[in-house]
């Protein structure tokens, strides 16, 4: 007796062997099988596929053109600066003891001065009244000092905090900081973000219903099937398992889709923004998508196929029950 529970002992242990080494193979062929499926209905499929593709390439231009938004902006904020007009009893030793001070302020990346006689030779050069300002007594421009924050300190608010602090020195008359165009570049880059995330979940919406629906009528076309699969024995999981597997590979290929149509378009404006910038002597140069941001485009787009699919299978499979009679 002992010697029969230890050979149905060791039985039901190869057989759970057996089972757990055979589940991939079983996931394999199915995974295969939809995708034959899917060539089965060559007009079907690549309809969905291009719609799921052309859905996500949207979202996804609207990313890169944000991307490159930012970038665009870091280089302006990088340039944004303070001017400080220095009091006219200020001499050139305490200018540049002032320069000294402020270029060891955190916030401060670099410091540029302006002597009074420089700035009103410059005056002189841009204004066309170089003659007239001959017989003036005494220089009426002060010392000027440009001032760049670093990145962290360009954002609105943080150069706003360094105007005041910078203006608190003994030897700052006044200072002057353009912070109307910071906000508005700044609500304009939200502005563009906020529009992207709301477009990006309509249309993720929409792929979802698109998957689902696709995956409905494959169950429908194979209702008496699936329902002599459950005459038989087969589980639900057994059936849903190759209608999943169809929704993974709608969002591989309809990733690759969007992918490539987003690479294309970038490659396609490339040339037209260089010859622009190139007037503008900028070296400005339209980021594509990175690779890693290619990943998790086919990452999302299956996602989306998987959930649309399982959301259509849980629901119409469970729905179909074998014919008694």
């Amino acid at each position: 007796m002992n010697s029969h529970l230890h050979s149905s002992g060791l039985s039901g242990r190869n057989s759970l062997i057996r089972q757990i080494l055979t589940l991939p193979i079983r996931h394999l062929q199915q995974a295969v099988g939809s995708l034959g499926d899917l060539w089965r209905t060559p007009f079907t499929s690549v309809m969905t596929v291009f719609v799921l593709g052309i859905s996500l390439a949207l979202p996804a231009t609207l990313h890169l053109f944000v991307k490159n938004a930012q970038q665009v902006s870091e280089q302006w904020d990088s340039a944004s600066q303070i001017t400080l007009f220095l009091k006219l009893s200020v001499n050139e030793k305490n200018a540049q003891n002032l320069v000294k001070r402020i270029s060891l302020y955190p916030e401060v990346d670099s410091v540029h001065y302006i002597s009074a006689q420089q700035a009103l030779k410059e005056f002189k050069i841009l204004s066309g009244f170089g003659q007239s300002l001959e017989y003036l007594d005494e220089n009426p421009l002060p010392a000027t000092l440009l001032v760049t924050p670093t990145h962290r300190a360009s954002q609105a608010r943080a150069a706003n905090e360094l105007l005041i602090k910078l203006q608190q020195e003994r030897e700052v008359e006044q200072g002057k900081l353009d912070l109307e165009w910071l906000t508005r570049l700044e609500a304009m880059a939200q502005l563009i973000e906020d529009i992207v995330m709301g477009v990006a979940l309509l249309l993720c919406l929409s792929v979802v219903l698109i998957v689902g629906n696709t995956i409905r009528l494959a169950i429908l076309n194979q209702q008496d099937a699936i329902a002599i699969m459950k005459l038989v024995g087969a589980t639900d999981s057994f059936i849903q398992r190759p209608f999943l597997y169809s929704g993974i590979w709608y969002g591989i290929f309809g990733g690759l889709l969007s992918w490539l149509a987003v690479s294309l378009l970038a490659q396609y404006l490339t040339t037209a923004i260089s010859n622009l910038t190139n007037l503008y002597q900028s070296n400005f140069q339209l980021q594509g998508l990175a690779l890693n941001e290619a990943f998790l485009l086919i990452a999302f787009a299956v996602l989306l196929g998987l959930v649309g699919s399982y959301i259509s299978v849980r629901k119409h499979i469970r729905a179909i029950e074998p014919n008694a009679d």
